[in-house]
């Protein structure tokens, strides 16, 4: 069921100081960013759709414990990372990091590399076996300006909480699949790390930016990191991969309540000044299943009595950097039907969303933590919908605060029903609507589109209003508009 944040929990937002400069980025309606009013409108989660199993974690030495994935796209190959751990304990259990290719991000396969040797064979797709690295092991394409080649990926792997001293190291490579350490000593020492932790560099900030598991109760006099409190997420920048700053731990709007286990932090692919976050929400002492029925799944009975807890993705969105907006407090994808989802540690976003077609774009859970049936399950949005504002039958409208933008016309991102439309007015600062783009002179836009032009008669030239702060008015009846940008 789509899940509608009501115009109740939406205060009037207070008009900014200075207008927002958009330029013609595009922008998703994933917060109240945008939003100066709502009158019978509200913001929308719209889930995505389920596109079924894409990699089962049935080989030797991957297991029903493999976890912590990331998704890379560049050109026309799809990269899939992963853990590979047949046995849930860490002490003494041989971890690695495996790797998978797609040409469209749907159909997946182990290449065969040769590199390391498993139970007396090198046929398998085993990238890397240093302890504890492979526990956490978490790539990234690097895109900064003048990367070396030999460099062009970039990690972040290391000691987790129970490794005195340890910290995450800086991996780089020219491929993908061939990885050097980047010195001997970890980069980022202040932090738990028992979690995936992950990396990119920022085009918006211009820096590497890294998010790593911390927890709320701080470091204490010891200089030890406290496991103390809910599991959290920090934050460090670098300008060179190698040197980072201080620990600094995320902000949250509204304040954190829960467990965040994996964060799953990446600047969206085609907006990059907004970071998304598909976290992995985590509720320890809580199960839908008894220690029976857990096994009864196939589960190891000594697992099924060590962890009991659950695990559900969530969406955060930060558009600072250090700030998580947390607009949207229900579940992304909900655990469902299916028993084998409620098992410990089940329901791990992987990093990334990726675009898979046309008008599509995908991101990745793995389900069935610790059971035969442990596998990675793709799901879908049409491109740009993770979310929307929306109306019902009845209408509404919003306005947004002041924008300035660049480029000559307005793109929309929208869907109606077949009797819903969408209007848009086009104001100056002051709210009073500029003549030739008032209400009355907008065409109504019905259908599903995802890039449609909005036209005020036979007009929809708007460069004459480019650089001067604007604000939008949207009627909507029976509607969500998903996204706006400012283009030619």
């Amino acid at each position: 069921m789509k899940r509608i944040v009501p115009l109740l929990f939406l205060p009037v937002l207070v008009q900014a100081a200075e207008p927002l400069k958009i330029g013609s980025r595009l922008e998703l309606f994933v917060d109240r960013h945008l939003v100066e009013r709502f009158e019978g409108t509200a913001l929308k989660l719209n889930p995505p759709r389920d596109e079924g199993e894409v990699l089962r974690f049935d080989r030797p030495w991957e297991g029903v414990f493999s976890g912590y994935g990331t998704v890379l796209h560049e050109g026309d190959r799809y990269r899939l990372y992963y853990r590979g751990k047949p046995d849930f304990q860490s002490d003494g259990v041989a971890e690695v990091v495996c790797y998978a290719e797609s040409r469209d991000g749907i159909r997946w396969e182990r290449p065969v590399l040769g590199l390391h040797e498993y139970e007396g064979s090198r046929d398998n797709n085993i990238i890397l076996t240093e302890s504890p690295i492979a526990h956490n092991f978490s790539p990234f394409l690097d895109t900064r300006p003048g990367v070396p080649t030999e460099e062009r990926f970039k990690a972040l792997g290391g000691a987790i909480h129970k490794n005195p001293g340890g910290g995450l190291f800086a991996f780089a490579s020219a491929d993908g699949i061939h990885w050097k350490k980047l010195g001997d000593e970890p980069v980022i020492t202040e932090g738990a790390f028992d979690s995936q932790n992950v990396a990119f560099w920022s085009t918006h900030e211009g820096r590497y930016v890294a998010y790593f598991r911390t927890f709320t109760a701080g470091v204490s006099t010891a200089g030890e990191w406290r496991l103390d409190g809910l599991r959290g997420i920090s934050r460090a920048v670098s300008e060179d991969f190698l040197t980072w700053s201080e620990t600094r731990p995320m902000r949250y709007e509204p304040a954190q309540a829960e467990h965040f286990y994996t964060n799953q932090t990446h600047p969206y692919f085609r907006a990059p000044h907004l970071y998304l976050a598909t976290a992995a929400r985590f509720v320890p002492g809580r199960n839908a299943l008894g220690i029976e029925e857990t096994v009864a799944l196939g589960v190891p009975e000594r697992y099924a009595k060590a962890a009991r807890d659950t695990t559900d993705p969530v969406l955060l969105t930060s558009r600072d950097g250090e700030t998580y907006d947390q607009t949207f407090r229900e579940s992304l994808v909900p655990p469902g039907l299916r028993p084998e989802r409620w098992i410990s540690r089940s329901n791990y976003p992987l990093l990334n969303l990726v675009q898979t077609g046309p008008e599509e774009m995908s991101f990745y859970i793995q389900h069935d933590y610790g059971a035969p049936t442990a596998h990675v399950r793709r799901y879908s949005w049409p491109l740009d919908r993770i979310a929307s504002v929306t109306a019902g039958y009845e209408g509404g409208e919003f306005v947004t605060r002041p924008l300035v933008f660049a480029g000559g016309r307005l793109h929309l991102n929208f869907s109606t029903s077949a009797v819903g439309s969408i209007r848009v007015e086009i104001q100056d600062g002051n709210g009073t609507a500029i003549p030739g783009f008032a209400l009355e002179d907008s065409t109504e836009l019905i259908g599903d589109r995802l890039d449609q032009v909005a036209t005020w008669g036979e007009r929809d030239d708007l460069s004459a209003l480019a650089g001067k702060p604007v604000r939008l008015r949207f009627v909507l009846k029976g509607a969500d508009l998903h996204a706006l940008r400012f283009a030619e």
